[in-house]
């Protein structure tokens, strides 16, 4: 089972933080990292291994985030590290093509139908900066549909309404962009058809794309209503505006195919991410080839990275997918999954609290709220002080959560049934405290 809530220590992180305070900005390379959504010290991580995560005081935690998404096979697992291992002997980067970017186009490619050729780069961020990019070049057309509390990177356009830190932090928007940049992002509800139409029609032929995540991952995990993407594809054709579907977090997690497989919709151009880089920083983007040779070299629509297609990152990325690709990675990861979900809803209904699970396969997230979570303000609609309880008192049995209310949780092939009956056992107590106040 999980270590006592009493026994941890925290004295080498709370001194790391400090430490980092003085050379970085808020002690931490990205917000939500900082606990400002929780309160208290972030842990300062030693080292992973398989589905644990150790702190630099000694605590091991079963790890539920992942690295927010991308280590579906866990920390360190041997044929990635063997994979980084074999490619750093031979240089770390090369601003040059390698045969390596090749086999994981070639493999990306043949996993989702809707992409013929794709670009890698270094970020999610990259990836939909530079969808946007080529999509508008492609139309002719400068604005984009996006979803309240959609959360496609720090992209200056997309940082309206955004979801992940922005929402955590409580922050709608950024001070430094520009208003008229703001100004060519349209906002709709997630789930809501008929305002994406009446959006389309009021601004009829300024449309250059719709970039929507097919399941919610950065408001929190919010499936989409039946129907929804394939009205989107439907409204899309109608109107010649693109659809760009963000699956940096669900490509390769839910399905092999992303959620494109798994909910049957066409994208005319996507974004990956996390999964494709095996735990190294990696971003792409990709679709039929009439869009994609309107890039440089091929196309007058320019985009460039010296460390796009890092080798290490290429290599780490093909040894996940083609283990990946083994049966019965997906069917177990959707039976772990279930039971921790439902172990979840059980241990808060056993404990009074009202609260909501979302779940898609291997993510998921339980909103502390009794109604249906459907869209930005459902999400945001939940008890996020009790997350907080939550939080902490999961930390504190040895259980490690996304700081935040509004992000996923997640499952990899490393946890065991052992390491889920532990997270429910903890989650039993942690909510009982939570409810306390």
């Amino acid at each position: 089972m999980s270590q006592p809530q009493s026994k941890q220590k925290t004295e080498r992180s709370a001194a790391l933080f400090e430490q980092a305070r003085r050379v970085i900005p808020g002690g931490v390379d990205s917000p939500v990292r900082a606990f400002g959504g929780v309160g208290g010290t972030p842990r300062f991580v030693a080292r992973g291994q398989g589905a644990y995560l150790f702190d630099a005081d000694g605590n091991r935690y079963i790890d539920h985030v992942s690295s927010w998404g991308p280590l579906i096979l866990g920390h360190a697992d041997p044929r990635v590290v063997e994979a980084i291992r074999a490619a750093a002997a031979n240089g770390s980067s090369f601003g040059a093509p390698t045969e390596m970017e090749t086999k994981l186009a070639e493999a990306v490619c043949g996993f989702f139908p809707s992409i013929e050729k794709v670009r890698f780069v270094s970020s999610g961020t990259e990836a939909t900066m530079s969808a946007l990019r080529l999509a508008r070049a492609a139309t002719g057309r400068d604005l984009v549909i996006k979803a309240r509390g959609g959360y496609h990177g720090h992209v200056d356009s997309l940082l309206v309404q955004a979801g992940s830190g922005a929402t955590t932090l409580g922050v709608p928007s950024t001070p430094g962009v520009p208003a008229a940049v703001a100004g060519t992002t349209v906002l709709v509800n997630y789930n809501d058809l008929p305002g994406v139409e009446a959006v389309l029609k009021a601004h009829a032929g300024q449309v250059a794309a719709i970039i929507v995540e097919p399941v919610a991952g950065n408001m929190g995990v919010i499936l989409p209503a039946k129907g929804y993407l394939a009205g989107l594809r439907r409204l899309c054709d109608t109107h010649g505006t693109l659809l760009i579907l963000d699956e940096v977090i669900t490509g390769f997690r839910v399905a092999l195919g992303g959620a494109q497989e798994l909910y049957g919709v066409r994208a005319d151009l996507t974004c990956l991410g996390k999964i494709i880089g095996g735990g190294l920083p990696v971003g792409a983007y990709g679709g039929p080839a009439k869009l994609m040779d309107q890039l440089a070299p091929d196309g007058p629509v320019y985009q460039a990275g010296t460390l796009s297609g890092n080798p290490l990152a290429m290599a780490a990325g093909l040894a996940t997918v083609n283990a990946l690709k083994a049966p019965g990675v997906y069917p177990r990861l959707e039976m772990l999954g279930r039971r921790l979900g439902e172990g979840l809803v059980a241990a808060a209904a056993a404990a009074g609290v009202p609260f909501t699970l979302n779940r898609v396969g291997s993510m998921m997230t339980g909103f502390f709220n009794a109604k249906p979570v459907t869209d930005y303000a459902t999400a945001t609609a939940g008890d996020a002080k009790m997350y907080a309880r939550y939080f902490h008192a999961m930390l504190g049995r040895g259980v490690y959560l996304a700081p935040s209310a509004y992000e996923a949780m997640f499952v990899c092939t490393a946890h065991t049934d052992a390491d889920i009956e532990a997270t429910v056992f903890a989650a039993g107590e942690s909510m009982k405290d939570a409810a306390k106040g």
